[in-house]
């Protein structure tokens, strides 16, 4: 019903919109007596062999919402009772943005895939903290941390620190994101010293609050073997807890979207099905040249259940999806964890 009546109706709709929509929606359907327990049944699967225990944390099952999707956490109860295990919400700025002009988020149906030049838009950490202090959801929470778009890059560090500071009790994991194609010269970042700079700041944050709580780092699928093993020895010597591999590309290559479109869709980052092969080889690399050191979360082309499966055949210990739960629908997360279940990972 999905794919056949209500997602040809919604994309006849600028996208940006339709997300809207689908957020007021959720807000207005868990208004009604009994939706939790109706969704719950619907779109979850509860069984304990789904559970993993990564980076010290218990996720009820291995499926969550990838950043991008919950941006000023406005969704998270909500995307919880549809069968996700954990949301990652943000990308948060220290302050509230706009972003980047409109229109600035694309489908490829061809493709099944999108191109978005968001810019980072949110409403700041204090306010996305507040909204989590709402939080009723057993899911895991994770905080994805940018910078403003008008910081240089000589004073990132401050930012990641500040939004690292502002959800601290309001989040299970921190997400450091420095690959994000749509902010300009974000991608220096992820020169090694900048980022050795930026991790081990917020280190040192998190290893003096009470309770030490996983920082992960979010890596591009256009990075290539070497700049792959240094992201091997930031983790190793800034010490943080894992990867999410990976973030949205800048390539083009190989889409079945007419050359012009994508062009006068002009810059951005290709997310979905095009990933899918680039974001396994990423996984499978870090995971066999660091011998398994850090656990992974992959993100980049989940579509199917099939493809979840690979990317944890890849090295991945959790799966995340955005674009996939845009084409495929809400039953997403729960055809994953039923084929988790038949699989030899349950």
């Amino acid at each position: 019903m999905y794919k056949s009546i209500i997602r040809p109706v919604l994309f006849k709709f600028y996208a940006e919109d339709v997300h809207h929509f689908v957020r007021f929606c959720l807000h207005l359907f868990f208004l009604i007596p009994g939706s939790k327990l109706m969704a719950k049944s619907l779109f979850s699967v509860a069984d304990r062999r789904l559970e993993r225990e990564v980076f010290g944390l218990k996720f009820p099952n291995p499926v969550g919402i990838a950043a991008g999707f919950d941006k000023d956490a406005t969704m998270f109860n909500e995307l919880s009772y549809l069968g996700f295990g954990h949301i990652e919400i943000g990308t948060v700025t220290p302050k509230g943005q706009p972003g980047n002009p409109k229109p600035r988020l694309f489908r490829l149906p061809k493709d099944k895939a999108l191109i978005n030049r968001m810019g980072f838009n949110n409403g700041g950490v204090f306010a996305t903290a507040n909204r989590l202090r709402n939080r009723n959801t057993k899911a895991i929470i994770g905080g994805n941390l940018g910078k403003n778009t008008l910081t240089p890059n000589e004073k990132a560090v401050d930012d990641y620190v500040a939004v690292f500071e502002g959800l601290y009790d309001v989040v299970d994991y921190f997400v450091v994101n420095v690959s994000c194609p749509n902010i300009s010269d974000l991608h220096e970042l992820q020169d090694q010293e900048y980022l050795e700079q930026i991790l081990n700041a917020v280190m040192e944050k998190n290893l003096a609050k009470p309770k030490l709580k996983p920082v992960l780092l979010k890596v591009s699928p256009d990075l290539n073997n070497k700049q792959l093993d240094e992201v091997i020895s930031v983790v190793e010597k800034t010490k943080i807890q894992g990867v999410i591999a990976t973030n949205t590309s800048v390539r083009r290559a190989g889409l079945a979207t007419n050359p012009e479109k994508v062009k006068a869709f002009a810059n951005g980052g290709l997310s979905g099905k095009p990933l899918s092969k680039r974001s396994t080889e990423v996984i499978s690399y870090l995971h066999s040249k660091s011998n398994a050191a850090f656990p992974i979360i992959a993100v980049g082309g989940i579509m199917t259940a099939e493809d979840a499966l690979e990317k944890l055949n890849a090295g991945a210990s959790l799966v995340q999806v955005y674009t996939g739960f845009i084409y495929e629908g809400p039953f997403l997360a729960k055809k994953i964890n039923k084929a988790i279940l038949a699989s030899d990972h349950s």
